[in-house]
């Protein structure tokens, strides 16, 4: 017998080192798939979140006016550190909304020429009337060339309920003439032309209107600048909602005549 036969070679019992070094690269093969695949979707959350973010700025408006009309629920009190909660908006003043809407979009180009103005306060919807456009300086007599602009206004303004009171404001500069003896009467004959021609021509019910004249104490400008005295003399068409009316005197029922 040969040496060779009589001395067999060793058995290898490292082969299993092989498979475990398979094994681990799989192993680390498939975690960094798994990493990989989760920034993917983090990146994807991201994209989502910021599309959700700008969706609800977008619908801002729509949801204010949700909860306008819908009933407020109960909600724990807020911690210190949280934002403050949003102002309750006043339903008095949306009703007028659409009004408001309608008179912006039919009355732009005298919005943007300043020749009027249209805005929302707590007592209502405000169309302020500038003299220079639709009044001579010191005078009552409004200019026939304005009525197109005012038959717009009386338009959107007649299929509404609520009553209508015209304010008339001066400056602050005194005012003597044959017919105005002060800023009060201007003011109020101001007033009074503009509710006849409401009525009169554009078919506005008399029971729906109501005349102010403040004369110089309700300006919106100083009245130390010639800009700023141009703003004060104005016309402002009240449209009174709920609140507005709490301090107008109250109408008695009609009285209902013998047999």
């Amino acid at each position: 017998m040969s040496r060779r036969s009589r001395h067999a070679e060793p058995e290898n019992h490292e082969r299993w080192l092989v498979s475990y070094a398979d094994f681990i690269t799989l192993l680390f093969a498939f975690f960094v798939m798994l990493y990989a695949n989760s920034n993917v979707n983090k990146q994807k959350a991201q994209a989502i979140s910021e599309s959700f973010k700008d969706a609800i700025q977008d619908s801002h408006v729509r949801v204010s006016l949700a909860r306008m009309v819908s009933k407020p629920e109960s909600a724990p009190p807020a911690r210190p550190s949280e934002a403050p909660a949003e102002k309750p908006v006043d339903l008095n003043t949306v009703e007028l909304l659409p009004s408001l809407n309608t008179l912006t979009s039919q009355l732009g180009d005298e919005i943007a020429a300043g020749r009027i103005d249209v805005h929302l306060e707590r007592r209502g919807l405000v169309i302020s009337l500038k003299e220079a456009t639709f009044f001579r300086i010191a005078d009552d007599a409004i200019d026939p060339a304005t009525y197109p602009t005012l038959e717009k206004i009386a338009s959107a303004l007649r299929p509404l309920p609520n009553p209508m009171r015209m304010e008339g404001h001066t400056d602050s500069v005194p005012i003597r003439t044959p017919r105005f003896r002060s800023n009060w009467e201007l003011s109020a004959a101001r007033s009074i032309a503009m509710l006849e021609l409401f009525a009169a021509r554009f078919s506005i019910p008399r029971e729906r209107l109501a005349i102010a004249g403040f004369a110089e104490t309700a300006p919106v400008a100083p009245n130390e600048t010639a800009e700023g005295r141009a703003r004060n003399r104005r016309v402002d068409v009240i449209v009174l909602n709920a609140e507005g009316l709490r301090a107008e005197p109250r109408q008695s029922a009609p009285a209902i005549p013998r047999q």
